[in-house]
């Protein structure tokens, strides 16, 4: 018999983590563009970030037919949150300009750039980048590299630094609490051997 599972988040309705998800404002307008290899994964991050914010939309798929409308969203500059040789530093913004519109492919990051390259338009878009230096709390996988991380910690990160001084921390206390649920259901003595320092 398989476990009764909260329709917002996802989890199972044991481990439900909508108390936790805030319903933040921002003025820059999130896409979130989900590979569906992520729906089911236990750590959905896109999923509860997209549900944190009241500016953001999450969709699901590989190929975007409706992607010129959902690019072209009145009063925002798109621009593509994904690391490049002519990707720019995220900056916050100045008194007049405009929002973004922050589009985020989420996947690994092999099925990432699978999503670039079968939407095309995305590719055309201006890249935007963190700044480098940032620590993922993402404690149980190995990160591919330095300032690897999730898609909510990119997210609430990119948010933070383009509206400060607005606080966008609390986007983070669901994904902070599966950590947390992930590491009690294996074990401190597993989750140190599996993912603990070397």
């Amino acid at each position: 018999m398989s476990r009764i599972h909260c329709p917002r988040c996802l989890r199972p309705e044991a481990h439900c983590l909508c108390p936790l998800i805030p319903s933040l404002d921002s003025r820059t307008r999130v896409l979130v563009l989900q590979h569906p290899s992520e729906v089911n994964h236990a750590l959905n991050t896109a999923r509860l970030a997209a549900l944190g914010l009241t500016n953001a939309e999450l969709i699901v798929g590989e190929v975007f037919a409706d992607l010129p409308a959902l690019l072209n969203q009145p009063g925002y500059q798109a621009r593509l949150l994904f690391p490049g040789e002519d990707a720019q530093t995220l900056q916050g913004y100045g008194a007049d300009d405009q929002p973004l519109l922050l589009v985020v492919p989420d996947g690994t990051w092999r099925k990432a750039r699978k999503l670039l390259h079968l939407n095309p338009l995305l590719a055309t878009l201006p890249r935007v980048t963190l700044a480098q230096g940032g620590v993922s709390r993402y404690r149980l996988r190995k990160a591919p590299g330095p300032g690897a991380l999730s898609t909510v910690e990119a997210i609430a990160q990119a948010l933070q630094v383009l509206e400060a001084p607005i606080c966008f921390e609390p986007l983070l206390k669901p994904f902070e609490a599966l950590i947390e649920g992930q590491i009690a259901a294996m074990g401190e003595e597993v989750f140190l051997r599996n993912h603990g320092p070397n």
